[in-house]
């Protein structure tokens, strides 16, 4: 019988080689249909993966120190964040909120864990006070184009010691990563279902202006591996950027 290899533990092995001084080591990973559609509806929760996808996913964020969400999934799907599934650990949960609309009574303000909510220096302070009142440490950083700058906020959670981040989404955030070269690998669950939902991608990932029609000047996944878990299809690797034909940008939001 051959064995396949473990996704969780090579990740995991891999992390304090690719955690860098300014941000933690970053995995990216999302659960889509066939048709690439993340949800229905952008305000409604759709559960895609399988039993054995959703152990799969508890077993990588219980390898990870921190999971990272933005505040669309904390609304739209209210989760835990928590590695429940496999008994732990909890990695430590983080919202981007630049506007501070996570609500003080959703689910993750009772992470055993506490929960870390990224927002910018201009936030409300009331809906600040509101929010650390529950428990939850409000980080403030600077306001990049659409939220918070993301190189600013993986630097703040990197000097908390935060060495590996799983970063869940939703499709704002994960497009945000992409576009900023944010992200070491790709973890892909694909349920066989077709939906013509929301798309995993809000954007073309290519930062250019006008996006180019060559596959070469995307990001892709060097060496892909791909096995079935239950229904459903796990595709994972390391993220490969193409060559940089124009200065990247310094800085950049995600909500």
């Amino acid at each position: 019988m051959v064995t396949m290899p473990d996704p969780v533990e090579i990740l995991h092995a891999s992390f304090p080689a690719l955690a860098r001084p300014t941000r933690p080591a970053i995995t990216l990973t999302y659960a889509q249909t066939l048709d690439g559609s993340i949800a229905v509806r952008a305000d409604a929760r759709l559960v895609i993966s399988g039993p054995e996808t959703k152990h799969l996913t508890h077993r990588l964020r219980a390898a990870h120190d921190a999971i990272l969400v933005g505040v669309g999934t904390v609304l739209a799907d209210d989760p835990k964040l928590t590695a429940r599934r496999v008994g732990g650990p909890h990695p430590k949960p983080v919202v981007l909120d630049s506007r501070l609309r996570t609500p003080p009574t959703a689910r993750v303000l009772q992470h055993p864990r506490g929960v870390v909510i990224v927002t910018t220096q201009q936030a409300d302070a009331q809906r600040a006070a509101a929010l650390q009142a529950q428990g939850a440490q409000v980080l403030r950083v600077p306001p990049g184009p659409n939220g918070v700058d993301l190189p600013a906020a993986l630097a703040a959670l990197r000097q908390q010691g935060i060495v590996s981040l799983m970063v869940e989404g939703g499709a704002r955030v994960l497009t945000a990563f992409l576009r900023q070269r944010l992200g070491d690998w790709l973890l892909v669950t694909i349920a066989p279902f077709l939906v013509g939902g929301v798309p995993v991608l809000a954007q073309p990932v290519a930062p250019q202006p006008n996006p180019p029609s060559d596959l070469a000047a995307f990001p892709r996944v060097a060496r892909p591996q791909w096995q079935a878990y239950g229904r459903d299809w796990v595709v994972w690797g390391r993220l490969a950027w193409p060559k940089a034909t124009a200065p990247e940008p310094v800085h950049g939001g995600a909500p």
